[in-house]
Parts: structure tokens; sequence; C-alpha cells
């Protein structure tokens, strides 16, 4: 039985679209990153300075960030989304070959971080697409008063497939679920992983702590995800190829 993903938590994720893993990365991975993080928010920052605005895109300076694509620049990212813990996840689920399609800090800040509405990953892509894998790693603890994942198993979404989205005014969330299911909340620790589909459902609600809420979120594919021209969406970095590690 593997250490890190059993066969049962396979069979959760395939069931219901979402599996949690309990203390897979370590506390001197976990510091890394938060200090990859913080260098991230201070960047980002600067750079709405510079233009002047509060708002870029779907971050909101102060309240809500999401940083993407990151770790080019970042020996710890590179060794985190690279690792035998990552390449054991993801084979796992996804199989011989597995690409990195996007990695973004998420972020909720203290007090008065905003809530994100109900979606799925594959929402926020207007095309037709293979089902990738979100890999969410808290980088602090998370509960549902300072804005953790809630998660909606696909029977209760009553799809396990990817829907169109409405665009939210005032967020720019894109949201494809308006029922009642409040869904289930991760509360998790730091270490612990998070795993669903890009097809499940899932929102946060606001962080109402005096802290931050942190959180990696790492995507991976089976495939390229491309668009016209053979182009990667975000990215396409190969790191398992026909059941051989690339990296």
């Amino acid at each position: 039985m593997n250490a890190i993903i059993s066969q049962q938590q396979i069979d959760q994720f395939n069931k219901d679209g979402f599996v949690i893993l309990r203390n897979v990365i370590s506390p001197e991975m976990i510091e890394k990153i938060q200090n990859e993080c913080e260098r991230f928010i201070k960047e980002k920052d600067d750079e709405m300075d510079a233009k002047g605005v509060e708002v870029d895109e779907i971050n909101h300076k102060g309240k809500r960030y999401f940083i993407a694509m990151k770790n080019k620049s970042s020996q710890p990212m590179q060794e985190l989304l690279f690792g035998k813990e990552m390449e054991t996840i993801t084979r796992s689920i996804l199989g011989d070959d597995v690409y990195l399609f996007l990695e973004q800090f998420v972020v909720k800040a203290a007090d008065k971080g905003m809530k994100f509405s109900w979606h799925q990953d594959s929402g926020y892509l207007s095309f037709d697409h293979k089902p990738y894998l979100s890999c969410w790693m808290p980088l602090d603890d998370v509960t549902e008063e300072n804005g953790t994942v809630y998660l909606l198993p696909y029977e209760e979404a009553g799809t396990r497939t990817r829907i169109d989205h409405v665009l939210e005014a005032g967020t720019n969330d894109k949201i494809g679920y308006f029922g009642e299911n409040p869904g289930i909340p991760a509360i998790c620790k730091k270490g612990d992983l998070a795993l669903f589909s890009s097809v499940c459902f899932h929102r946060s609600g606001s962080n109402n702590t005096n802290k931050s809420r942190r959180v990696l979120l790492m995507q991976y594919s089976a495939e390229p995800i491309t668009v016209e021209g053979g182009k990667p969406l975000y990215l396409a970095e190969p790191f398992v190829v026909n059941g051989k590690l690339q990296k």
C-alpha cells in the first residue's frame, strides 16, 4: 500500500471528485514555500502600485491574490512541484503521462479576505479539454473561519463534466453552481493536500481571522492543454512521459 495515497483514497477521488491527504509535505518545505509566497505578494503589490490600481483581473490588493506561474524563478517551488510526493500523487490519479499545467498562490488577507464563488476550475477554460488535477496545499492551517475550500461531491453537484459558467459582476468570479448545498469543508493542517478534479465544484469563504490564509494550488494534466496552433494555454511542462520521469 502506498504511504502517500492509498487505493481507497484513489477510489474516493474517482467517486466524489476529491480526496484529502494528510501530512504529505514536510514542515521544512512548507516554510520555504511560505517565504516564496510572501516574496511574490510584495511583487504583485508593487506591480499594482505602479499601475495605480487596486484590482488587477481577480487580484484585489490587500484582500485576495492569485499569483501564477512563478516556479521558474523559485528553486523551492521546483523542488516541490517535481518532487517525489507530487510524482506519486499525480501518477496515481492521472497515469503514466503527467504535465504541469499551472501553479498559483491563492491568498486571502486577514479580516477581509474575499469569498470565492462556486465554480469548476475547468469553468475558467472556454473550450473542451480532458479534466485535470488540482492539488490544493495550505500554507497555513485552514478552517471554516479563515476561508477554507468547500467541495461538492459529483453526485450532489449533479454532474462530473464541465459546464458553462457566468461572470459575477464586481468580483470577476465565474459561477457554475447555484444550489443550496453548502459543500464539505476541507479542514486541513499545513502539510495536508486537498486533491480535486477540475470538474469538481468548489468554493471558499471569507477569512474572518487576524492572519492571512495562504495556499499553493498545483495543477497537473494528463496531456498538454493547448489553444489554437498547439500553444500551451498556461504551462505544459513534462513531468512524467510514458511512465518515465522527466524532471
